[in-house]
């Protein structure tokens, strides 16, 4: 018997727990995209799926809606695969371990996916439903979306008639999105080198931070271990000579990095060690609301992570018996963790209480040749996005870096008239007796580039209640997949 089996609506869930089974982790959505390829042919429904894996299922109106305007369904397919430490479940390959607790579902030490899967279960149980009086459905189901809308990016719309738009990668119920960020990834290279130094080894683990969706969360001032670590080494160094060996930090841009591990060779363990305690000590109180259980651990060296080097995988040489770096290689990293800018750039003008400009170096880890770091950089002005991408680059080559720049997409902009809205709002009102908020947000959502793609769009974002997302404490409210998906069915079909 599966997990969600008897969960109404038995249809959704019955989708949704079939995306559970299949890993779908970005760039490796071949197994899911064939599966919606199976279950259109299955349904004799047409179906195009392109090189990039992104997948457009149509079917046609039912009788009676044959000239009504196409409705888009639209969501993407991948996941951001985050687990808790210690968990050995490989997302790329297994699926994940639901089990439900009230009125939620999570994954046990993993993220969900309810972002986005329960986009495309939605519209997977629409198109496989005999009852649904329709229009056209067109739905649009893309690759890569957590890590810069690549297939929106790539994909090809050509048969797509409609322009009304229900994108489904909204968390928040009763709030409908009209407008996002745009953004970017940045990517730093630092080489880096090595050389003898007498020192003891010391590795720290940097844990118990809370994380979070680095677009939807960045207002909630948060700590990163990428930022905590910089904090750390800077300390270090101010009482004893230190040398880097390796650091591993997150693997993910688009999410608050949660848990660091840093080795190093220190000239005075002593000294170090009482630091540590004091900047821990600092911290604690710092982030006593937002990140109540943050905790600075000295750890056996042998225990620091695996790294993904290729060269010293090929070597069998582990982290702990690198040679450290040089003493201007770590004051390099040191600047570069510490000189780059974490979080809220800028408050929006206009908006109360609204990010207008952000960034989140999710990544920053130093294999035995290099320093990697990789940030999610987003604006709704695309001026000020620009300005901090030269910001940055700047930064960066000042300490001997480089930095490249991809996946950027453009924001959604907020248009003042739109049918679908308040047919949305006032569907909303006779339904539940209360008002439809409508907002934008500082979150990428891939409507901007969809509207690019399809002149006059009339485009919003909406989506049941799901938790902490890209964490492993994501959770999806069933009661709330019910009431949406009534809402959703209701909205489809009135004229």
């Amino acid at each position: 018997m599966r997990v969600l089996e008897n969960i109404e609506p038995k249809s959704v869930f019955h989708f949704f727990e079939d995306l559970t089974e299949i890993p779908r982790p970005s760039w490796r959505e071949k197994a899911v995209s064939d599966y919606l390829v199976k279950f259109a042919n299955d349904r004799g429904l047409e179906v195009h799926q392109d090189k990039l894996y992104n997948v457009i299922i149509i079917k046609e109106a039912s009788e009676g809606y044959e000239k009504e305007e196409p409705i888009i369904l639209q969501g993407h397919m991948d996941m951001v695969c985050e687990k808790d430490p210690g968990v050995t479940k490989d997302m790329e390959r297994e699926g994940l371990d639901l089990e439900v607790d009230g009125d939620t579902i999570r994954a046990k030490g993993t993220t969900l996916g309810g972002d986005d899967g329960i986009a495309v279960a939605y519209a997977l149980a629409l198109l496989d439903s005999k009852t649904l009086r329709h229009p056209r459905l067109e739905f649009i189901c893309t690759v890569c979306e957590e890590v810069g809308m690549e297939g929106a990016h790539g994909i090809d719309l050509s048969p797509i008639k409609g322009h009304i738009l229900l994108n489904m990668d909204s968390e928040k119920e009763g709030v409908v999105l009209a407008g996002c960020a745009g953004g970017g990834s940045a990517r730093v290279l630092l080489p880096v080198r090595r050389a003898p130094f007498e020192g003891q080894i010391v590795h720290i683990h940097v844990q118990g931070l809370i994380g979070g969706h680095s677009g939807a969360e960045i207002n909630k001032g948060r700590a990163s271990s990428v930022e905590l670590e910089g904090r750390i080494l800077r300390g270090l160094s101010s009482v004893t000579e230190i040398r880097l060996i390796a650091c591993v930090n997150g693997n993910k841009d688009n999410a608050i990095s949660r848990d660091g591990h840093l080795l190093l060779s220190v000239g005075n363990e002593t000294a170090a060690l009482q630091k540590l305690q004091e900047i821990e000590k600092a911290v604690d109180a710092e982030y006593s609301f937002t990140d109540p259980d943050i905790r600075f651990t000295v750890e056996d060296a042998v225990n620091f992570p695996s790294m993904t080097d290729e060269k010293a995988a090929d070597e069998k040489a582990a982290p702990a018996t690198w040679v450290p770096l040089t003493e201007e290689d770590t004051k390099q990293v040191i600047s570069l963790l510490t000189d780059l800018p974490q979080g809220i750039q800028r408050m929006d003008d206009k908006i109360p209480g609204m990010v207008e400009t952000s960034l989140n170096w999710g990544v920053a880890s130093l294999d035995s040749e290099k320093l990697t770091m990789r940030s999610a950089v987003r604006s709704s002005v695309g001026t000020a996005k620009d300005a901090l991408f030269e910001k940055l680059r700047w930064i960066a080559e000042s300490c001997g870096a480089s930095m490249d720049i991809s996946g950027e997409y453009p924001a959604w902009e907020w248009v003042e008239k739109s049918v679908l809205r308040d047919k949305m709002a006032r569907i909303y009102r006779e339904m539940f007796g209360k008002e439809l908020v409508i907002e934008t947000i500082h979150a990428g959502v891939e409507c901007g580039l969809l509207s690019e793609k399809i002149a006059h769009m009339d485009a919003v974002s909406m989506g049941p209640d799901i938790m902490d997302i890209h964490t492993p404490r994501e959770r999806l409210s069933i009661s709330s997949v019910q009431r949406m998906w009534e809402y959703i069915v209701r909205i489809i079909e009135t004229k």
